[in-house]
């Protein structure tokens, strides 16, 4: 390769897109090599990464019941609901619990679970922007700050989808990042020969990282360019940083009213200083 032809490559690599300019996350999430190592880290309880440490989903799910008096007769929809971890939980008290994802082997992990349990819990595999049923529910839950991935236009959608699906009464409870955490984080570029420790491929590859900034429009960006023998592809990973005004305002034009705020979605009381912040809210009237 001549060097302005390898120099161009390395521009483009390094290259900042606009915000939410391209969203690739069925890339992650379905890819036959990544979609494995996802479910191993949703399944490694001792770490916070695609899941949150089991202890602290049991701790959360108990309060997410008793809050929101989980029993037979009530329903949950999980957007995003991976392997099941909080689906299988919740199932328990009996309520009907549906969870969405489009990770096929997270679904297969969580079927399977089901049915070691006897939970009759309904799976649909889709990308829940695309999600459409006749049924509603008490409960519509999105966790770990899935939300924050979307663009502004996606979450609109989905503020939309979510007050629609709601029987009278019922609540939307999530979590998003906040502004103290994207104060602390900085820009950088690093590279490496199996970047993450063989992360994106079971062959050799070479990866390269950017993250950046966008000040105005609080929103952070994890670009990751892997080069593999045959292919290149770029994924990228977008969070959005909220404080309770901006989130506020947003969901309203989504059709829907926050009625309390969180420290996460295991019920502990706000703290303006934290990384994330949980709310519960209904369909504005």
């Amino acid at each position: 390769m001549e060097k302005a032809a390898l120099f161009d490559q390395l521009e483009t690599f390094n290259s900042r897109p606009k915000p939410f300019e391209f969203y690739t996350a069925e890339e992650l999430w379905t890819n036959e090599h990544t979609s494995k190592m996802m479910l191993a880290c949703h399944l490694n309880g001792e770490i916070d990464l695609s899941s949150r440490k089991m202890s602290f989903i049991d701790r959360s799910a108990r309060w997410i019941a008793s809050e929101f008096g989980l029993r037979e007769g009530k329903s949950v929809a999980d957007f995003g609901c991976g392997p099941g971890l909080y689906a299988e939980r919740l199932a328990r008290t009996g309520a009907a619990v549906t969870g969405i994802d489009f990770s096929q082997r997270s679904l297969d992990y969580a079927r399977d679970r089901a049915r070691q349990e006897g939970l009759a819990i309904r799976y649909v595999r889709q990308n829940y922007l695309e999600f459409q049923t006749d049924e509603r529910f008490d409960l519509v839950l999105m966790i770990y700050c899935d939300f924050c991935a979307l663009s502004p236009a996606q979450r609109k959608t989905l503020l939309e989808k979510f007050a629609a699906l709601l029987r009278p009464g019922g609540s939307v409870l999530l979590d998003v990042c906040a502004m103290p955490a994207y104060r602390r984080r900085t820009e950088s570029a690093s590279y490496a020969v199996n970047l993450q420790e063989g992360f994106w491929s079971p062959d050799t590859y070479y990866g390269f990282q950017n993250s950046f900034k966008y000040d105005d429009a609080r929103v952070a960006l994890d670009k990751f360019t892997i080069v593999e023998k045959d292919r290149t592809r770029v994924v990228y990973n977008w969070l959005q940083y909220y404080e309770t005004d901006s989130i506020t305002k947003e969901f309203s034009e989504g059709g829907l009213r926050i009625v309390k705020f969180l420290a996460n979605v295991a019920g502990d009381a706000f703290d303006p200083d934290g990384d994330e912040f949980a709310v519960i809210a209904r369909r504005r009237i």
